[in-house]
């Protein structure tokens, strides 16, 4: 049972009559260098384009839907992708397996990694989205991953950034503080072999125990709720790992980020497991012109009663106004 079920988890992506579906719901389709990008844009076009990237193994739809139709009706339009190998963009199996417990040990004795694709890959079909939805300038903001893309973006090709919002993210400088170890297990960890639709759905919401905010605790049920509509859209563990030997093998941004141009607005949790509140704060010594929030009780995730100050911040943040402080607390 399990085999039918992943298989067909894993050809979704692949599937024509999903992707005619997928058009129908308001998603669509680029393509850059052989790879098929999905991405939905909300709000009106004449307003102020806003690109949100998304981090490892999500997808578009794991923006919370209240900070999307907050950013719209403040007046952005609102353009969200799947990265590639994950969502309804490009699975790319033929890409291979990752060793990801050998590239854990060659990134500790400083080996050289290689990977199928780069960060600065994924960013590059960032702009091919934004190219598509007829945008040459936007706003960047991308959460853990997808904060590593938009730091690239910004660093690399200024003239497409007007303001940069980095969330739970990094420099990938080497000495910061890792993961917890509970944090570190659970990201190299994987569903047992022969687990059901249900054990994902316990294990990913396992997943989320370990990194959410402690100070805002997830109601499972909206949660579960949440992650089935993501497995049921889209499943591709493989493509998590290459992702995260994406992320090992694209080294630091430290050379990189001094030369970013535009305002930057790192934003990041005090409990954070994942990337350690030190990951964030070396991304705001890094960027020239930056701003830092720190918000009390928060891991890696987005929780939802802190979802309006990201909204009025990263708004402010954009418009170039002074950005406002945490307002809601533990």
């Amino acid at each position: 049972m399990w085999h039918k079920t992943q298989r067909r988890y894993e050809r979704q992506a692949e599937d024509d009559s999903l992707l005619t579906q997928a058009a129908g719901q308001g998603f669509r389709f680029v393509e850059r260098a052989g790879v098929r990008l999905c991405y939905r844009t909300d709000g009106d076009a004449g307003g102020v384009p806003l690109l949100l990237v998304m981090g490892l193994g999500m997808q578009l739809i794991s923006w919370p839907p209240e900070l999307v139709q907050g950013l719209v009706r403040a007046g952005y339009f609102v353009i969200r992708l799947d990265n590639r190998d994950a969502g309804l963009s490009s699975h790319l199996p033929h890409l291979g397996r990752p060793n990801l417990p050998l590239a854990y040990v060659k990134s500790i004795f400083r080996l050289p990694l290689r990977a199928p694709y780069l960060l600065s890959d994924m960013a590059l079909d960032c702009l091919a989205v934004l190219d598509d939805a007829g945008v040459r300038q936007a706003h960047l903001a991308g959460a853990s991953m997808g904060g590593m893309i938009v730091q690239l973006i910004a660093a690399m090709h200024p003239g497409r950034c007007l303001s940069l919002t980095s969330i739970m993210s990094t420099s990938g400088r080497r000495g910061l503080p890792g993961p917890v170890r509970a944090a570190r297990r659970v990201m190299l960890s994987g569903p047992k072999p022969g687990a059901s639709q249900e054990e994902l759905l316990d294990y990913s919401v396992n997943v989320w125990r370990v990194l959410g905010s402690p100070g805002f605790p997830f109601e499972e049920a909206q949660l579960r709720q949440r992650i089935a509509a993501g497995l049921a859209r889209s499943f591709n563990p493989q493509g998590t790992a290459r992702q995260l030997l994406a992320v090992a093998a694209s080294g630091s941004r430290v050379a990189l980020l001094p030369q970013v141009k535009a305002r930057a607005l790192v934003m990041h949790g005090r409990q954070d497991p994942l990337l350690p509140l030190a990951c964030g704060e070396d991304c705001h010594r890094l960027l020239p012109n930056s701003s830092l929030r720190i918000f009390e009780g928060m891991g890696h995730d987005l929780p939802h009663a802190l979802l309006p100050d990201f909204v009025s911040m990263i708004d402010a943040h954009c418009q170039g106004r002074s950005v406002p402080w945490q307002s809601v607390l533990p």
